[in-house]
């Protein structure tokens, strides 16, 4: 069986429609919801490093901590964020998924498909109506 492991937050509706499309693909993939096991900061930095993605990308900049931690200031390095992120693990972005094919920040959801080693099974439908793969398993 191949190993996905999707980081996740079930309040999330982006990481609810990546998870349900891991499992469309007909894997059931390790789930961390890391808010409740957050992760310890060689993981955080080894995940982010793995998106090819700068660390910023990571953060949930729309959280009120992170206007309150003043993070949006001039100068804010990256391990500022990463200590923040650990200590708010509500300010990671989320899903992060990882599979042999890599490794993805995947906002939007869809871009979970660029990195499953199966082809959808069925039909996707996303929890807001938008259809993602036809009943053939194909992307639309």
């Amino acid at each position: 069986m191949t190993a996905i492991t999707i980081y996740h937050n079930p309040k999330c509706g982006t990481s609810r429609n990546t998870l349900a499309m891991i499992r469309n693909s007909g894997v059931e993939p390790e789930v961390i919801e890391y808010l409740k096991t957050p992760s310890d900061r060689a993981t955080l930095v080894a995940l982010i490093a793995a998106t090819g993605e700068p660390v910023i990308n990571a953060v949930r900049t729309k959280e009120a901590i992170f206007t309150e931690l003043q993070l949006d200031a001039p100068g804010v390095t990256d391990a500022q964020l990463i200590d923040a992120m650990l200590q708010h693990p509500i300010l990671i972005n989320r899903p992060i998924v990882v599979t042999p094919l890599g490794t993805r920040l995947c906002r939007p959801s869809e871009k979970v498909l660029d990195i499953l080693p199966a082809p959808q099974q069925g039909a996707f439908t996303k929890e807001d109506g938008e259809v993602v793969i036809n009943a053939q398993g194909q992307r639309v």
